[in-house]
């Protein structure tokens, strides 16, 4: 039996099919599974710091909607649609928050009782320094979470541009994050090696 040669063209085919089926692979995992960002800027010290790299997991909420204290990327409701930030996610659907004299207390769903956030995450310079407005006034303000909506706060509490200050083309607040605007979980920090590590969910005992 004689083999017919194998021509150019069908090496040149081989490897293009090959190239196509790896790119659709990666595409796919990018997409539903897991994809790689940087962090940009310090709105999230010590947690995260600037130009780390990070692996955020995108299946998770395919599967279960957000819980309170996951680090999430997301594309913010204001002006600036086109990026993604990464935050904390503080408050959940059917929540009221109340920011008071540098704390965040929770009422969740429809319990009556508000209780005080237990935040151990946040550093020394950021710990009960929780404001709306100027920094060190005792303004109280609420934000009464919708449906299938978020309100997502930085670990640097003084230098964070998030749910207490997001605003729209026409300067109202948009304190709110809609579920299919948060695009994964913080899975692990990848970057820099020394200071890899995977994300601990916090215990807030409620």
């Amino acid at each position: 039996m004689i083999k017919k040669p194998v021509t150019l063209w069908f090496h040149f085919f081989d490897v293009l099919l090959n190239i196509v089926i790896i790119v659709a692979v990666v595409a796919g995992i990018r997409t539903f599974l897991v994809s790689p960002f940087q962090v940009e800027g310090n709105s999230m010290i010590d947690t995260l710091e600037n130009r780390q790299y990070i692996i955020i997991n995108k299946l998770v909420y395919f599967l279960r909607a957000p819980e309170r204290g996951d680090i999430v990327v997301f594309r913010p409701p204001n002006t600036d649609h086109s990026k993604f930030y990464v935050k904390r996610v503080i408050g959940l659907s059917g929540d009221e928050i109340i920011i008071r004299d540098g704390d965040v207390f929770v009422r969740s769903g429809d319990a009556g009782k508000e209780r005080k956030l237990n935040e151990p995450y946040l550093n020394e310079r950021n710990q009960d320094h929780t404001y709306v407005g100027a920094a060190g006034s005792g303004e109280e303000k609420r934000f009464a979470v919708p449906e299938d909506h978020y309100f997502l706060l930085g670990d640097n509490r003084l230098g964070s541009l998030d749910s207490r200050s997001f605003r729209n083309a026409q300067n109202e607040s948009t304190p709110f994050v809609p579920q299919e605007d948060i695009k994964g979980r913080v899975w692990f920090v990848a970057l820099p090696l020394g200071k890899a590590h995977a994300m601990e969910a916090p215990e807030y005992g409620f």
